[in-house]
């Protein structure tokens, strides 16, 4: 069953929507907003508020690479791993987070403090490379910048 704040969040929503499937995205965000991540009855709760079947609201979880339909850490590592990111330095910065964190791509750390991910794009070519923690951006980066910008994130 939907919070009260999860409901709130996603009734505003469909006040600016036709159909109540096209907040399906927004939905999705709100329950992995306020519970980490998207459970199988997350995906039940968001289908019976919006009229959907949970295959229908599946389908557009497992679509959509920013909804985690698996256990992450408290903090999500998404390193753009684009081509203009590569060109200038994507390997390096990776291997300076393999090194800081101990995990490979798709892994959490043990302690439950960071999830490293691919994402595709990042949108941000001309300041690559770049990776995105939680919601912060982080651009133009080296590998020495890793320790530092792990020090934010506790």
């Amino acid at each position: 069953m939907l919070s009260p704040e999860e409901r709130k969040e996603i009734e505003e929503e469909l006040a600016r929507l036709p159909q109540k499937s096209s907040a399906c995205i927004e939905a999705l965000k709100a329950v992995q907003r306020h519970r980490g991540w998207v459970t199988d009855e997350g995906v039940r709760d968001v289908a019976a508020f919006l009229d959907m079947s949970p295959e229908e609201v599946d389908g557009v979880a497992t679509f959509y690479n920013l909804i985690f339909r698996r256990e992450v850490g408290r903090h999500v590592i998404l390193i753009c791993d684009s081509v203009s990111c590569w060109i200038v330095g994507y390997e390096a910065l990776l291997d300076s987070l393999r090194q800081h964190l101990g995990i490979v791509l798709g892994e959490t750390t043990p302690d439950g403090r960071f999830t490293l991910l691919p994402i595709p794009c990042l949108g941000t070519c001309d300041k690559a490379p770049a990776l995105i923690v939680d919601e912060d951006l982080h651009t133009n980066l080296s590998p020495d910048d890793v320790g530092a910008i792990l020090e934010r994130y506790d």
